[in-house]
């Protein structure tokens, strides 16, 4: 069976190198046991890639149970996976089979593997390991013939780092990783993916098909889409059921494409201290002064090379004098009797500079805001639309540098 063949048979719209690759894994491992991690963005489509990993293995005839560990509590989750015996808990009035004794001889698929307890994780990496397990209220260990596929949208190593998930297991799932593109990433398939939707929702709702003019249709092409494929589906069935023009320009599709999507627009930073808030400006300020420091930091070192005989004195001739003299005023160094070029009795007089360091990030933010609110003579709207920050931030900065005084 070839891809297009598997495309038909399981939905899958799309010609995207990135996708095509991903289904070329799924169907070389499948006739294997291997554990398989999924992973890709919310939306992408993942739960579609162990449907067809059962369906070409030589499980197809066994049992085949997707679950979703994100939406089962915390609290019953050990027991839908592993079963209990009665009275185990309370409202335990008889015994379960779980998922893993159910599915014996068939694929188990674990959407959301990363919401799962780190206890129940301990679990799992017994099933995966020796395909044995322990019924919650039991001492009893069951055996279970069970492939598991695992997927999440989660970031799997920021979450080992943070603890949340065990190093052990991801290396036991991972044995062959599939990355599920998202759909920013298959440009050239959403064109085809409007227009089957768009027919869909047509034959559905018993009306006539809508259609992009080529302008909205760049703008659907170019849109950056969080959501992925599922949020391409809502927006054309939302259109399809709401505009009675069949007819979509860019200007209707733009209602229907939230805005918060436009990625390059300016965002706020957030800090690592709760209510700390540091706009793109702040930050540029931020970077400015590390570079002038950096500078401060390299004359330091001429000077230093200077003052320990380097041959660089040489390049500093009387006609340069103020050069030099700016160099060590800038370090905040005493200038040493040194010569250059002069006569002997012609000696820089020596004598002391203030450090000139840079205004902190803090100072440097309070100035700004004192003059934002004098040049708009205390209007504090005013003075946040001109420092390019909510009003409700700046009242918080105005009593928090004690500016009201």
């Amino acid at each position: 069976m070839n891809i297009q063949d598997i495309k038909n048979r399981f939905g899958i719209i799309g010609s995207s190198p990135l996708l095509e690759r991903a289904m070329d894994i799924a169907i070389q491992v499948a006739p294997t046991d291997l554990s398989v991690l999924i992973t890709g963005e919310s939306g992408t489509g993942k739960e579609v890639f162990p449907q067809i990993i059962h369906q070409l293995s030589s499980r197809k005839h066994g049992p085949y149970i997707a679950v979703n560990c994100g939406a089962i509590p915390e609290g019953t989750i050990d027991s839908e996976l592993f079963g209990h015996e009665k009275g185990s808990f309370t409202g335990a009035h008889e015994a379960r089979k779980g998922y893993f004794e159910v599915a014996n001889g068939g694929t188990i698929f674990l959407d959301e593997v990363a919401e799962t307890p780190i206890a129940t994780q301990a679990r799992l990496l017994r099933v995966l390991e020796s395909g044995e397990f322990i019924k919650v209220g039991s001492s009893k260990v069951l055996k279970t013939n069970v492939r598991v596929i695992a997927a999440t949208n989660v970031n799997i190593n920021q979450a080992i780092e943070k603890g949340k998930f065990r190093e052990d297991l991801y290396y036991r799932l991972n044995t062959v990783p599939i990355l599920v593109p998202p759909l920013r990433d298959r440009k050239q398939d959403i064109q085809l993916l409007f227009r089957k939707f768009a027919s869909d929702f047509a034959a559905k709702y018993r009306m006539p098909v809508i259609k992009l003019n080529p302008e909205s249709e760049s703008l659907l092409t170019n849109y950056y889409w969080q959501g992925n494929v599922r949020q391409l589906k809502n927006i054309t069935e939302q259109i399809s059921v709401i505009e009675k023009k069949r007819d979509i320009n860019s200007e209707i599709l733009l209602n229907y494409l939230p805005a918060q999507s436009a990625s390059s627009l300016p965002m706020v930073v957030k800090g690592k201290e709760a209510g700390s808030e540091f706009s793109e400006r702040d930050i540029l300020y931020k970077v400015l002064f590390d570079m002038k420091k950096d500078l401060t930091d390299l004359k330091k070192i001429v000077v230093d090379l200077i003052n320990n005989g380097s041959s660089l004195a040489q390049d500093f001739q009387p006609e340069n004098g103020p050069l030099i003299k700016k160099l060590y005023q800038d370090v905040g160094s005493p200038e040493p009797p040194i010569k250059l070029g002069l006569d002997s009795d012609e000696v820089i007089e020596e004598h002391e500079v203030m450090d000139e360091q840079p205004l902190s990030l803090l100072d440097q933010e309070v100035d700004m805001i004192k003059k934002a609110l004098a040049k708009h003579k205390g209007k504090r709207k005013s003075a946040a639309r001109e420092l390019g920050i909510s009003e409700r931030t700046l009242y918080r900065k105005i009593s928090e540098y004690k500016l009201d005084n």
